[in-house]
């Protein structure tokens, strides 16, 4: 147990304290077995982190990782191995050749998911074989940190839950984790790599009520998120999320009370967040950075805590800081990237934003943006049918094309367009899902769905020729619920996905209940299929 605090008031910390928004949970799924045959996708829809190291694509996702090394063409699935068991992915992170991949899944405890660390996975020879970091934890006595001229009071952080990795960044020969109630922590890579037991450092950051500190400072504070038996403090900036490394010593930590930078190699912070400067961040709870080679710019997704002038939205600075700008207000972002390219022997960077509600994208540093059209695959034509994506990474293939790849709740996405090229190149869409047994079979996932929160989709295949497909679904009765396509012109030699949001023809969500649907392909026998609503 965490000493001297119940678990009740750390699980209170992680999901109510931030104005009421929830950290996102992280679910152990059971029942699947081990995967590491090659598939033509990965294996989970929902996918927040995308790391491109080389010919490498490395996937996070709610089932584990997965990894291709042919530009998408056949994907390696992790989860249910031995290394990687059920658990989903939190951070990835990749330094001179070694992959870090950290984990995390949900337990039940009183009666409450509680989302748990689950420890870091390494690999040197690029997912080859794998050597498993424990969660790092404090021993109960580990109460006070040496810093400076002064010996910091620290909660101690004894057990995994609401201890997890949701960042990882490096300086040379340096790992650094952002733990969320676990705070920032720093390991040797070389003492680590020999002995995945090596004790984790954790780091000083300034308490709420102070924008900077130094060891040379007089300071009287104490190293934890949330009051209780061990003292009445309680800091927001002591509970870390995201961090990067922009050089050998400088680091930008996001917090739910700022953004701490370092430039001595986490020694001395200067924390920036709303109230503290006159050209502040959005918002407080900073869920990802980004750093921008090209012009030093960096970019934060800068949600509301619980300031009442605060706003969700993205922020960034030019000036290491000093000051910043605001844009995309009351967007949810999740993260970014950018596309570097050369136009009229200009080098010039698009900051791409991946939110709640569509992907953004700027090539003028905010002035403009422009959120991603719908997205259809070029030859399958099949929809990602969202506007919910969690993480977008770029790959250069050349001085004049570059790849785009992004996440989402709902597939893997990947467009690749020529330096000229904005929202107009060539699209392939990932959707994960099982082969069809026959070109006559049909099935419908996840099953059961809930209308509230995701869509359904129906897969089926057209018997290999290109035809008019129609689908309705009806109620248990056989009543006619919705016409979902009519007529409509669909391809040969693929399996087709259609997808329902649970709503009638009136625009309504349907009641629970079992529902069938009826594919009619041509003249050919129809095929029927059966959909569970569970709201």
């Amino acid at each position: 147990m965490i000493k001297n605090i119940s678990l009740t008031l750390i699980f209170f910390i992680c999901t109510t304290f931030i104005n009421g928004q929830n950290v996102p949970k992280l679910f152990k799924i059971e029942g699947y077995q081990p995967n590491l045959e090659s598939s033509e996708t990965q294996l989970s829809n929902s996918i927040s982190d995308i790391l491109i190291v080389g010919d490498t694509i490395w996937l996070g996702t709610s089932r584990g990782l997965s990894r291709s090394t042919n530009n998408g063409s056949s994907w390696t699935n992790f989860y249910g191995t031995y290394n990687y068991g059920e658990e989903s992915i939190s951070a990835i992170g990749y330094y001179n050749g070694i992959i870090f991949v950290a984990t995390a899944f949900s337990e039940e405890i009183n009666n409450q998911d509680v989302s748990t660390g689950g420890g870091i996975r390494f690999s040197t020879d690029n997912g080859t074989s794998w050597d498993y970091i424990p969660q790092p934890l404090d021993e109960p006595d580990d109460s006070i940190i040496i810093y400076g001229v002064n010996n910091i009071r620290a909660l101690p952080i004894t057990v995994p839950q609401q201890n997890i990795i949701y960042d990882i960044a490096f300086t040379p020969n340096t790992i650094w984790i952002t733990s969320w109630s676990g705070c920032l922590r720093k390991c040797n890579i070389t003492n680590l790599i020999a002995n995945p037991d090596t004790k984790w450092e954790r780091v000083v950051l300034p308490p709420d009520y102070l924008s900077e500190i130094s060891p040379d400072d007089i300071l009287t504070f104490s190293l934890q998120p949330q009051s209780g038996s061990f003292g009445p403090e309680a800091y927001l900036n002591h509970v870390a999320f995201s961090v990067i490394s922009t050089d050998d010593t400088t680091l930008y930590v996001g917090t739910a009370n700022g953004i701490n930078k370092s430039t001595d190699g986490g020694v001395s912070w200067k924390k920036f967040n709303h109230t503290n400067q006159d050209y502040p961040i959005s918002g407080d709870f900073i869920t990802a950075l980004a750093y921008d080679t090209l012009n030093s710019s960096i970019w934060a997704s800068t949600w509301k805590a619980e300031g009442s002038t605060e706003f969700y939205g993205l922020s960034s600075t030019f000036d290491g800081g000093a000051t910043w700008q605001t844009f995309l207000p009351e967007e949810k972002p999740h993260n970014m990237s950018f596309k570097y390219y050369s136009k009229n022997s200009e080098k010039k960077s698009d900051v791409l934003v991946a939110t709640d509600n569509g992907l953004f994208r700027s090539s003028d540093t905010g002035i403009s943006w422009s959120n991603v059209p719908p997205i259809k695959d070029d030859i399958t034509k099949i929809s990602i049918n969202t506007y919910e994506f969690l993480g977008v990474n770029t790959a250069f293939k050349s001085s004049s094309l570059s790849e785009i790849w992004i996440g989402s709740g709902n597939g893997l996405v990947k467009t690749t367009e020529t330096a000229n090229d904005f929202w107009n190149g060539s699209w392939k869409v990932f959707i994960a899902s099982q082969p069809l047994e026959s070109n006559t079979d049909t099935y419908a996932f996840p099953n059961p769905f809930s209308p509230e929160f995701e869509q359904v989709k129906l897969i089926y295949n057209t018997n290999n020729k290109t035809t008019d497909v129609t689908i309705r679904i009806f109620d248990f009765g056989m009543n006619l619920v919705r016409t979902l396509i009519q007529n409509a012109e669909r391809s040969a030699g693929f399996d087709q996905i259609e997808y329902w949001d649970g709503h009638d023809e009136n625009g309504k969500i349907v009641p629970n209940g079992v529902y069938f649907y009826r594919i009619d392909i041509h003249n050919d026998t129809p095929i029927f299929g059966k959909i569970m609503v569970l709201r």
